[in-house]
């Protein structure tokens, strides 16, 4: 289910399950080793509609994998944006505890969700020491980071800031000096892998438009996303692993870097799913991707963990 696009940009669109990319990126960095790792995002993790028997269900199908680590994209609890420290922390808490029961190591990145008060009609005061990303470091550590696995390094963004009591899809100039910093200490071949929760490219906007797109809708995708891609362009970019869209999309620029939208363990709506809604837009399976790095080739898989939605 991929549709050829233009000469330079291959745009692979997958709906189905089990997706399967047949066109690996030949890397230009040798001798990497054979590995697998999970990437899951929007898990929304929450008491109600059976997110929580869901996601053991997902743990329980990752640790049959032979994986070496989970990546999140974000969107990990639903949600803190209105402030109630009570909920907001157990929620933090609740996903703290549960991915412990994961074989391997999670890696997170924070999503829109995750930004705790920020909203106007939050009951938390900005002073508040958990107000915005105070509570996800709290609980699962830096809001940006890096990390190397097997000759490839991992960069793990927070694409989330706030701007008049709402969020906004941006890197802010604090982490643009941290990420500066961090790509000056790479070589040039070495192969890199981003993370982000709201993404730098997407054709979603395109594909189900609700209004003609005039400009970037800054909630949807990151608004300084050309400063900051434009610190790879000496760089081997091979990957852009994104969330917040809640489908599965492919795009494969200039045969050089794949960014890729990761679907939804919550599904689309979160935990609300249906195969026809009657709005002329297809759904995809709850599920997350498991992406295999052999060598020279990167591919990718879609698993549908088999959850079907209580509140149908």
């Amino acid at each position: 289910m991929r549709t050829r696009g233009l000469v330079l940009i291959w745009l692979f669109v997958s709906s189905g399950i089990a997706a399967q990319n047949k066109n690996p990126i030949t890397s230009t960095y040798g001798g990497q080793e054979i590995f697998s790792f999970v990437f899951m995002t929007d898990i929304h993790l929450q008491p109600e509609l059976g997110a929580q028997e869901a996601f053991q269900k997902v743990i329980d199908t990752v640790n049959k994998l032979n994986v070496d680590f989970v990546i999140t994209g974000g969107d990990l609890v639903y949600d803190v944006l209105r402030g109630n420290f009570g909920r907001s922390d157990s929620l933090f808490q609740t996903y703290h505890n549960t991915i412990k029961k994961f074989d391997v190591p999670v890696y997170n990145t924070i999503g829109n969700h995750e930004l705790f008060g920020i909203y106007k009609e939050s009951d938390i005061e900005e002073s508040h020491p958990d107000y915005k990303y105070g509570m996800y470091e709290r609980y699962l550590g830096k809001r940006y980071y890096s990390f190397d696995h097997k000759g490839w390094h991992f960069i793990s963004l927070c694409s989330i800031e706030e701007k008049d009591h709402k969020y906004i899809g941006m890197i802010d100039d604090v982490q643009m000096e941290w990420l500066k910093n961090d790509l000056a200490q790479l070589d040039a071949n070495i192969p890199i892998v981003v993370l982000t929760h709201i993404p730098f490219i997407s054709t979603y906007s395109q594909r189900y438009p609700k209004n003609k797109v005039t400009e970037v809708p800054n909630e949807l995708w990151i608004y300084n996303r050309d400063e900051v891609l434009k610190l790879f362009n000496n760089l081997d970019l091979r990957l852009v692993l994104q969330g917040h869209m809640h489908w599965i999309e492919d795009l494969n620029i200039q045969n050089k870097t794949w960014f890729i939208t990761g679907g939804s363990v919550a599904g689309r709506p979160s935990w609300k799913r249906k195969d026809n809604r009657g709005d002329g837009i297809q759904y995809d399976e709850e599920g997350f991707m498991v992406i295999h790095v052999e060598h020279e080739k990167v591919s990718w898989h879609y698993i549908d963990y088999k959850w079907e939605s209580q509140s149908k």
